[in-house]
């Protein structure tokens, strides 16, 4: 009896959960298909007709494929630019002791429980304007490369599991230290990189403090959360509300797709880790 109260109090707590997590997500489903006056007047929770050119207005009035453009750039640049950075970093720390290794092991571990935030943002515009680099999204991409922390944990923890025998070997064969990361390692990271593209794409593609600041002078460079920011308080906002939920639906899209492709690597690490 016990048990079974257990297990109806777990069901019920569960069920609850999914309800407040799915239900915002199908508010702005069902929106994107209401009128402007439909979603203000909140009569009923489903459409009362079924608008799917709201989907071609957002995409062309809106803007959202030059914002979707942009935040598509920043998130696919990001996320290979981080793997590189973190896989090599991972397999130097990894591979070879140098002088300093634990400061920076240390360091790394240390930016990821110190939440800086807006702290640093300052210092960081100043220094892509000694770069030139403000006024464009590079700024914005070699900064959000350098949060790379738990990319690096996540890869350094795959790399504990590659024997180091192959590293010797590889060695034998006239490999240097380059190819042998390159041509060897690299290659058997595939579910840790898989991992961390989904992790930092989807930090990337959420990102918002930092494209505002370094977009304010230019809107065509404004990446998708920006922008969607700015028709929400923007004037013409009321007669937009529609589109800003059509918007947002269509922004979940490509999150959607990197999920189903980094699934299977996302899964064999949850499987590992239950397993350990």
């Amino acid at each position: 009896m016990y048990a079974f109260i257990q297990r109806s109090a777990l069901w019920i707590f569960l069920l609850v959960v999914a309800i407040v997590t799915v239900f915002p997500v199908a508010m702005a489903l069902l929106g994107s298909f209401k009128t402007n006056a439909e979603i203000v007047g909140g009569a009923s929770l489903l459409p009362q007709h079924w608008i799917g050119s709201n989907y071609a207005d957002a995409w062309k009035q809106a803007h959202f494929s030059t914002f979707s453009w942009n935040s598509l750039f920043v998130s696919t640049a990001t996320t290979i630019g981080t793997l590189i950075v973190t896989a090599a970093a991972a397999y130097a720390v990894d591979r070879f002791e140098f002088a300093g290794k634990k400061l920076y092991v240390g360091l790394q571990a240390a930016t990821m429980f110190i939440a800086i935030g807006a702290v640093v943002l300052r210092p960081q515009f100043q220094l892509m304007v000694k770069l030139h680099l403000h006024t464009s999204l590079w700024g914005v991409i070699l900064i959000l490369i350098s949060a790379h922390a738990s990319i690096f944990f996540i890869l350094l923890s795959f790399m504990n599991g590659i024997p180091k025998e192959l590293d010797q070997a590889a060695l034998m064969d006239g490999c240097n230290p380059f190819t042998t990361f390159w041509r060897i390692i690299l290659p058997l990271l595939g579910p840790g990189l898989g991992v961390g593209a989904l992790f930092t794409f989807r930090a990337a593609w959420n990102e918002y403090l930092l494209p505002f600041v370094f977009t304010m002078n230019s809107p065509k460079l404004q990446t998708l959360t920006v922008g969607l920011a700015g028709l929400r308080y923007g004037a013409t906002a009321a007669a937009q509300t529609n589109l800003i939920m059509a918007g947002a639906c269509l922004s979940i899209l490509p999150l959607l797709l990197v999920y189903v492709l980094a699934n299977r690597s996302f899964m064999q690490m949850t499987a590992g880790s239950l397993k350990g």
